[in-house]
Formats: C-alpha cells, sequence, structure tokens
C-alpha cells in the first residue's frame, strides 16, 4: 500500500518537474528560433523577463523525483541510472549549461560572449528535454530491466526518439503559451501575437507525434499501448485531448486568459496518462511496483518527509508563481536605482 502511494508520490513530481522545468525549456526553445540579433531582440527581451523571477526554483522538483527514486525505488533507480547513463548524463550537462548560459549572457558587455552564452542557454534547452523524454521512452518500452546494459538501442529506439521528440514539442507549448501571456501583461501586443502563432504550431506538433506515438507503441511498449487505451490511462489520454482543444480555444481569445491552466493540463494529463499505462509496473514488464520499493521503515520515513514537504514547500513554490504571473517579481531598472540613490 504504501509503496503503491510513493510511487503515486513520484509520478506527480515528475508531472511537476514536466510543467514548471519543462516551460523554461520552452522559453528556450523559442530563444533559440527567435533568429538574429536584432530580430529575436523583443522576444528574448520577453524571454529574460518572464524567466528571471523563477527559473531556479524548477529544480525544486528534478531534486524531489531524484530523491524518491534513490529513497524510495533503489531498484529502479540502479536500473535507470545504469542503463540509461549516457542520455542521462547528457541532459545533466544541458541543465548545468543551461543555467551557465542564462545567468552569464546578460551581464557579458561584448556582442560575441553574449552570442556564445546565448547559444549554450538555447541548444541546452533543447537537448536536455529530450535526452530526458528519450531515457523515460526507454522506460516505458520495457528496455530497463536487470541484464540490459548501456547500449545505444536502450534510448534509440521508436518509442525513446518519440517520447524525446513529444518532451521537446510539449516543452516548446507550455514556453509559447506563458509567453504569450506574459507579452500581455507587458502589454506588448506584437510578442502576444508571435507567441501564440507559436502555440498553434506547438499544439499541431505536440497532437500529431501523440498520435504516431500511440501507433509505435502498439509494436514496440505494447503493454503502455493497451494502459493508453483502456481504463484510467485511456481517461487522462481523453482529458489531455480536451486539454489541447481547450488550449487552442482560449488562445483565440482575445484575453487568452485561463491558457496557460490548460496547457499545463495538457502535459499534466499526458504524464499521468504514461504513469498509469505502466501499471502495475515500474519497468514493464520487469518490475512491479512492489519489487521495485525500498523497504517499509524507509518508505514511511519517505512518507513523512514528503508530506512535510507538501506542507512547507509546495504553497511557497505555488505563491511565487503566483506573484511571478502577476507581475509582482519585477526586477529593478537602472532608473529606479538612480531613482533610490537620488533619494538617499
Amino acid at each position: 500500500m504504501i509503496a503503491g502511494v510513493i510511487a503515486v508520490v513520484l509520478l506527480l513530481a515528475i508531472a511537476a518537474y514536466a510543467c514548471g522545468g519543462g516551460t523554461d525549456y520552452g522559453a528556450g526553445f523559442w530563444d533559440l528560433t527567435a533568429g538574429g540579433a536584432e530580430r529575436g531582440k523583443r522576444p528574448r527581451w520577453l524571454i529574460d523577463h518572464a524567466m528571471e523571477p523563477v527559473w531556479e526554483v524548477n529544480n525544486v522538483w528534478l531534486i524531489f523525483v531524484l530523491v524518491i527514486m534513490w529513497t524510495g525505488f533503489p531498484v529502479l533507480f540502479q536500473r535507470v541510472f545504469t542503463t540509461m547513463w549516457l542520455p542521462l548524463a547528457l541532459a545533466a550537462v544541458g541543465i548545468v549549461l543551461r543555467g551557465a548560459g542564462f545567468a552569464l549572457r546578460r551581464p557579458v558587455r561584448r556582442l560575441a560572449g553574449r552570442r556564445l552564452y546565448g547559444a549554450v542557454f538555447a541548444v541546452s534547452s533543447l537537448l536536455t528535454p529530450f535526452f530526458l523524454g528519450a531515457a523515460a521512452g526507454g522506460v516505458a518500452s520495457g528496455r530497463v530491466t536487470a541484464t540490459t546494459t548501456a547500449s545505444t538501442d536502450a534510448w534509440a529506439n521508436p518509442t525513446s526518439l518519440l517520447f524525446g521528440l513529444l518532451a521537446v514539442a510539449a516543452t516548446a507549448t507550455l514556453g509559447a503559451v506563458f509567453l504569450a501571456a506574459d507579452a500581455r501583461r507587458f502589454a506588448a501586443p506584437d510578442l502576444d501575437r508571435h507567441f501564440r502563432r507559436r502555440a498553434f504550431g506547438a499544439l499541431a506538433a505536440v497532437a500529431v507525434l501523440a498520435v504516431v506515438t500511440l501507433f509505435v507503441t502498439h509494436g514496440d511498449a505494447h503493454h503502455v499501448w493497451h494502459g493508453l487505451t483502456h481504463g484510467v490511462g485511456l481517461f487522462f489520454v481523453i482529458v489531455a485531448a480536451l486539454a489541447t482543444l481547450a488550449t487552442v480555444w482560449l488562445l483565440t481569445r482575445p484575453s487568452g486568459a485561463w491558457s496557460r491552466v490548460a496547457a499545463v493540463g495538457v502535459v499534466a494529463s499526458s504524464i499521468l496518462a504514461w504513469g498509469m499505462a505502466q501499471r502495475p509496473y515500474l519497468v514493464p514488464t520487469s518490475l512491479t511496483v512492489a519489487e521495485g520499493a525500498g523497504a517499509p521503515t524507509t518508505l514511511r520515513w519517505l512518507g513523512l518527509v514528503t508530506l512535510v514537504a507538501v506542507v512547507l514547500v509546495v504553497p511557497a513554490v505555488v505563491f511565487l508563481y503566483w506573484l511571478d504571473t502577476h507581475g509582482e517579481l519585477e526586477g529593478l531598472t537602472d532608473a529606479d536605482l538612480r531613482r533610490g540613490g537620488d533619494e538617499a
């Protein structure tokens, strides 16, 4: 019983990281495709201002995922990080380079330096979700077993590649929808239209890739395919489809209100559909939740720590998101600093 509860918590933490961190990766994707220095100046300006207050906090969810995997499901942790060490290592390098690129590109005064750090940030924002998605695809297709070696086939297979592409398309959708909302907050109608168009394109890519993935999993990950077309997994697939339609409709409205909520619903429902489709397995069809779980005492303490984290951390993070989306965390400008010095 406790193992099942911790498994649900792990799935929810993955969904939280996919939505929170995915929005930042999506912003980096649009930074990469914004164009040259002059053409991409305004989109990159918006990306910087939108991401600055919260971009680091989203790694809280990733740490939460790793702690639960390591402590609650050590067998799963060992198999995943043994078999998938290369894509996970590339994703980890991408996370580090992405953070460094974003933090350093603005203070650098020379144009060449800004371009270099900007390119590091943007490319890492594309590659990191792809490799994380590819690793998830290897798990979903049952390739992470006790006898599997760290080979290219473990993550460079049809299901893994499609999961990786889906991850990139989903993050691009989140990034475009959130940036369109931020453009309205900053009273920039040109950027609102700019990112709405890109959100429509990203949603179309998500829909196409989701259909293709469903067909591919029929032969390459049959247990997951069956779970996605039956029971609770099918329910969340339907929710994701409805959330996609709702996002499209909301993006056509002048205000675009609630489009961010709908976009988050698309990604979160897709993650939950994948998790429910794997039941009762952590790795279909070789490792069940019960077989991969740690000692009962460990799980009980992990459950207690999780409860404390939910009570203390989650409200604080949600409040931070609220402050950011309502424009309460705007950074000081040079004019603000000069005015403050004059008043002193």
